[in-house]
């Protein structure tokens, strides 16, 4: 996976789609309209994650028109999981900066020309967010703001601010903006995480990539300017999705808190952080338990507690049955 760290470009925008032919036009088009990017060298990667629609061929067509001073390139990766296609457009990429978007983010006119002058203007800085705005085909319910998050909504404010290791945050994938070296020198090329597929209900895995990036010393930021709007549609208001979500992150949740800690740690902080997620999940059930069938945040809010105590011993499972399937 890894290539040479000497870039040729400043600039990529990569963007890894599952089924998402009818998804990139609003995307490509946005990229197309960019304002003030007439001094950056840069390129449009498409990471096309095995998808079983007609991604292939929408990509070609528009190849085939494509009349910008910038490339359109297209690449497959086989192996199903964010993860795989997040790798894969670090090894492809030919810029100094990656910026991920997904099919379903829609990038100001600004974006690349705020995200390129980020990076450059903080030489310490080895990844950093965007703000990102919910873009709702409904209505969300009630008090959704407490679970907007892990929809990747990222509204902090409008000036940048450092991620401190001690905040215990960090921004998503999602409008995330990486220094190649950064990622090459940190991220090991086989990730624990590959995020939800058919394989895995895992989530979290661009956590995992920005947590080895951050314990290797580099800054990670929010830059307020860089500004993506994230289409949710209608299907993944519903409760069944909702549910699905929180467990799918609840339950990598004790990954990603370990590798917060070096080993001779973990021991220690592992018995604090489960009796603490006990706790707050008892704690919620008394405060919400005549209404969970009426609330669907705090149905969701239970469902993510309870996901994380039983985070490490699914997870044991799962380690146990990836090393016993490698033998």
């Amino acid at each position: 996976m890894r290539s040479s760290l000497s870039p040729e470009l400043d600039f990529t925008v990569a963007i890894p789609t599952y089924n998402g032919a009818n998804r990139l036009a609003e995307v490509l088009e946005k990229l197309q309209i960019q304002m003030g990017t007439e001094s950056i060298r840069w390129e449009i990667l498409i990471i096309d994650n095995n998808s079983t629609d007609r991604t292939a061929e929408f990509v070609r067509q528009m190849q085939k028109n494509w009349t910008q001073s910038y490339p359109l390139r297209y690449t497959l990766e086989t192996q199903q999981g964010a993860s795989f296609a997040r790798l894969k457009a670090i090894g492809e990429a030919k810029g100094k900066w990656v910026g991920f978007l997904d099919d379903d983010t829609i990038p100001a006119e600004n974006w690349v020309v705020a995200a390129y002058q980020f990076g450059e203007k903080h030489p310490k800085v080895g990844a950093y967010g965007s703000q990102v705005r919910g873009a709702y085909e409904v209505k969300p319910p009630p008090n959704f703001e407490k679970i907007a998050s892990f929809f990747a909504i990222t509204e902090r404010g409008s000036q940048p601010h450092l991620y401190e290791p001690k905040m215990k945050m960090l921004p998503p994938s999602a409008g995330l903006v990486v220094l190649k070296q950064a990622w090459c020198e940190s991220v090991p090329d086989k990730l624990f995480l590959s995020g939800r597929s058919a394989r895995s209900i895992l989530n979290s895995e661009d956590l995992e990539v920005i947590l080895y990036i951050q314990n290797a010393g580099w800054e990670i930021w929010y830059n307020p300017e860089m500004e993506i709007y994230h289409k949710i549609p209608r299907d993944r208001l519903e409760r069944d999705y909702l549910l699905y979500l929180m467990r799918s992150t609840g339950l990598a949740r004790h990954y990603i808190r370990m590798l917060r800690f070096k080993t001779w740690q973990k021991p220690f902080v592992f018995p604090v952080g489960f009796g603490r997620d006990i706790y707050k999940a008892i704690r919620h059930f008394c405060k919400h338990r005549h209404h969970l069938d009426r609330d669907i945040v705090a149905a969701c809010e239970l469902e993510f507690l309870t996901s994380s105590i039983i985070s490490p011993f699914y997870l044991w499972r799962e380690s146990i049955k990836r090393w016993w399937i490698s033998r």
